[in-house]
């Protein structure tokens, strides 16, 4: 019974350090993610100056300069340029999508060209993750030379989609390993403790429960503490039927519950040990379970 009662502390030790270990991997998870989110979003804003770089370029101006990328409100940003300069929608629109597509955090957004004296729009787009949705006009028409500011402006749940679905399949893990490792395990129906202490008789057999020893003929044979659990359900009804459920819910292995294989082989362990006595024999009761047959 020692071994047994170790079982649930060893179990206890082992739950414990998962959970500790999946704690440890979630945060570091979520910390990861955050350094991530901020690498990404700085990548984002280089690929911002490489739109107005490519722009400018299309324009054949390869010497005036993308000013400092600024950030007007949160997902929304601002290109600005030193110098006035002409544009073909198409081209904005394929750099524009060409450079985000290599943003991981970007899906939908929205493009506004304005003009600088009074912010007026003077073309815009919008791009959706799925390209059916996607929002473009007036491709073809390349727009007068004068100075212009483009907007973007990215849907805020862009950001935060990464994120939240690996924190959320952290947690969804998390919450399935402590379903299955904590849920309430329905203990076995408990013996009296003194029938631990007895000793029982059939024919010219002796079982001693509390020494795990079998006796047929004055020969002596160990049983193993499952062994022993087992022969003790049969002893206390023999001759008669033991549902195999029964069997399955009350004995327990150094690791857990026994089921399917594992239960019919300690039925023919047993059986093996209790042969020198041709009166006493475990049966099987087909489609119920089992049965201690114990002759006169």
């Amino acid at each position: 019974m020692r071994d047994s009662q170790n079982v649930p502390s060893a179990k206890r030790k082992y739950l414990y350090g998962s959970i500790l270990l999946l704690f440890i991997a979630v945060s570091c998870a979520a910390f990861n993610l955050t350094g991530n989110d901020k690498f990404a979003i700085s990548r984002r804003e280089v690929l911002l100056r490489r739109i107005g770089d490519e722009l400018l370029l299309a324009s054949g101006d390869s010497t005036s300069r993308v000013l400092p990328v600024e950030k007007i409100a949160d997902g929304e940003y601002q290109i600005r340029f030193e110098n006035e300069f002409t544009f073909q929608p198409d081209s904005l629109v394929n750099t524009t999508r060409r450079l985000l597509a290599k943003d991981p955090l970007t899906r939908d957004y929205i493009v506004n060209v304005l003009n600088c004296g009074n912010a007026s729009v003077a073309y815009g787009f919008a791009i959706s993750g799925n390209e059916k949705d996607d929002i473009v006009a007036c491709r073809g028409r390349k727009q007068p030379t004068a100075c212009y500011m483009i907007n973007i402006k990215f849907k805020p749940a862009g950001i935060n989609t990464a994120k939240n679905e690996y924190l959320l399949g952290s947690l969804t893990f998390l919450a399935l390993v402590g379903f299955i490792f904590l849920r309430p395990v329905k203990p076995r129906s408990a013996l009296p403790k003194d029938q631990f202490t007895k000793i029982f008789t059939f024919g010219p057999v002796l079982f001693n429960v509390q020494e795990r020893q079998l006796v047929i003929n004055k020969k002596t044979t160990d049983l193993t503490g499952t062994e022993t659990r087992l022969l003790l359900i049969f002893a206390l009804s023999p001759n008669q039927t033991i549902p195999r459920s029964r069997l399955q819910k009350e004995i327990w292995e150094d690791e857990g519950v026994i089921v399917g294989r594992s239960l019919d082989m300690f039925i023919s362990k047993l059986r093996k040990k209790l042969e020198p006595d041709p009166n006493i024999n475990i049966v099987v009761i087909r489609g119920k379970g089992y049965k201690l047959e114990v002759g006169a």
